[in-house]
């Protein structure tokens, strides 16, 4: 199999209004499991960045580690990147942010990276808001790992082998919310007409904007919301030969109005239901907010749409009031000021 993308694009492709084809936002060929809900992922934050006239130079893209970690390579190539360890990606995201914030930050991770292994840092990357976009591709499962459960499968899912999952899952959403969080969106891999403008309204908002995709895991599809037995069926009907297969499949994809309800059909003809926000729905209302996510929960439903918003977010280079320069622009006379200003400061804090 080649892994090396044709270069070939047609000579009249539209242009944004700094004179890129959108194929100057793409990266490297995908090398995920075909119909991966990921890879519909990557495409939105390409067409996102292509219509928003974003100069790749003036992104930089984090992630951690797992199948959504692997998907910065996949889109803009032309912008800085930085793959750290599992669970670690906001900790890069904020000492290259405080270093540097004139970049637009984007963080990319998984619900194992960051409601398991990387919770804490999740948890104060949010308490801090710093200002970037941070995507969680949400698949229920460790695709890395052949299947295993994730913190955000659902109770009375099954695995891979069939094992029945006991614990209560984490709602990183409505946790997101909880911890104040200033933008929280929830939507579905396969609903470009949703995520794409959702992606565009986190790259404006003056903080933390945390976007959870619901993206099934094509190999394994213990996705969230569904307690369908999938998995555990094939395994035994067809574990001779499909053992370690991965089958080609198509990408899920689905569109449909607001304030409706939604069965989107899985590759294993089980579904999964999600429930789209209506229009008039106020996301500026932080407690009904919670109220609605848990309703759609208690209705088997995931909802989607902006669930929350605070216009009125104060980033975290406010609140410590940093330099409005650059750090990686200041020069020796700024950083080494001399001993005088150095007594100053520390007569200050006696």
């Amino acid at each position: 199999m080649s892994y090396i993308k044709p270069k070939f694009r047609h000579p009249e492709l539209p242009k944004n209004d700094l004179g890129y084809t959108v194929d100057y936002y793409e990266g490297s060929l995908s090398t995920l499991c075909a119909g991966c809900g990921h890879d519909s992922i990557s495409a939105a934050v390409v067409q996102a960045c292509f219509e928003m006239n974003i100069e790749p130079h003036r992104l930089a893209k984090l992630s951690g580690i797992g199948c959504s970690s692997k998907t910065p390579a996949y889109f803009l190539s032309n912008s800085h990147g930085f793959n750290s360890v599992h669970g670690r990606m906001p900790s890069v995201a904020t000492g290259a942010n405080l270093a540097n914030r004139d970049l637009i930050y984007f963080g990319v991770s998984g619900d194992g990276d960051s409601a398991s292994i990387g919770m804490g840092q999740f948890v104060h990357v949010i308490r801090r808001n710093l200002k970037m976009i941070y995507i969680v591709m949400n698949n229920g499962c460790y695709g890395l790992t052949k299947g295993q459960d994730s913190a955000t499968a659902d109770k009375g899912s099954k695995n891979k082998s069939g094992n029945v999952n006991l614990f209560q899952s984490i709602d990183l959403a409505s946790l997101a919310i909880e911890l104040g969080a200033t933008f929280v969106a929830q939507s579905f891999s396969g609903d470009k007409s949703q995520l794409i403008p959702l992606i565009k309204a986190a790259v404006k908002h003056p903080g933390f904007a945390f976007i959870n995709v619901i993206s099934p895991c094509v190999t394994f599809n213990n996705n969230v919301g569904s307690t369908k037995s999938y998995d555990y069926v094939r395994q035994h009907v067809e574990a001779t030969s499909t053992i370690d297969f991965v089958p080609q499949a198509t990408e899920i994809t689905t569109d449909y109005n607001e304030g409706s309800s939604q069965a989107v059909k899985m590759h294993d003809g089980s579904y999964i239901q999600l429930h789209k926000l209506e229009q008039e729905w106020n996301p500026l209302n932080r407690f009904s907010a919670v109220t609605a996510i848990q309703k759609a929960k208690m209705d088997n439903e995931i909802l989607t749409g902006l669930l929350y918003m605070n216009p009125d977010s104060t980033d975290l280079h406010e609140v410590i009031d940093t330099v409005e320069t650059p750090l990686n622009t200041l020069g020796k006379k700024e950083l080494c000021p001399g001993s005088l200003v150095l007594d100053a400061i520390n007569g200050g804090a006696r």
